[in-house]
C-alpha cells in the first residue's frame, strides 16, 4: 500500500510540474512587455479559472492527501523505534519470546571484551 501511495505521489508531484510550467504568467503578453497593454487587462480579474488553473488546484490537493497519507505511514513505523533508533522494549520481548534461542544481554556480555578508558589501542 506505502508503495503505490510513493508511485501515485511522485506521480502527482511530476504532474504538477508540468502543469505549473504550461501555465501563462499574467503580465505574459507581448503588449504588456513593451507597454502598450492596458492595466485593467494584465491585472484585472480573470473571471472563472481556466481548464489549466482548475487541473492544478485538484493535484495539488491530491499532492498533499498522498503527502498526509506518507506521514501517516512513517508515523506507523516510528512507534517501533525509540528516540535512540534502537526497537522499543515491546518489541524486543516479543521477539525474545518467538525466537528458541537463547539471546544475549547486556549483563551477559564480557567485561573484558571492552577497552579501558587508559589503554591505547595498538
Amino acid at each position: 500500500m506505502e508503495t503505490l501511495v510513493i508511485v501515485v505521489h511522485v506521480a502527482l508531484a511530476v504532474s504538477v510540474i508540468a502543469l505549473v510550467l504550461l501555465q501563462q504568467g499574467k503580465g505574459a503578453d507581448a503588449g504588456a512587455a513593451f507597454g502598450s497593454g492596458a492595466s485593467q487587462t494584465v491585472f484585472g480579474s480573470q473571471g472563472s479559472g481556466s481548464f489549466l488553473v482548475k487541473m492544478t488546484a485538484g493535484l495539488a490537493a491530491a499532492f498533499f492527501v498522498t503527502s498526509f497519507a506518507l506521514a501517516y505511514f512513517a508515523k506507523e513505523k516510528v512507534s517501533d523505534v525509540s528516540a535512540v533508533g534502537m526497537p522499543s522494549a515491546d518489541v524486543i520481548k516479543q521477539v525474545e519470546q518467538n525466537t528458541s534461542a537463547p539471546s544475549k544481554s547486556v549483563n551477559d556480555a564480557e567485561v573484558n571484551d571492552l577497552p579501558s578508558v587508559g589503554e591505547d589501542s595498538k
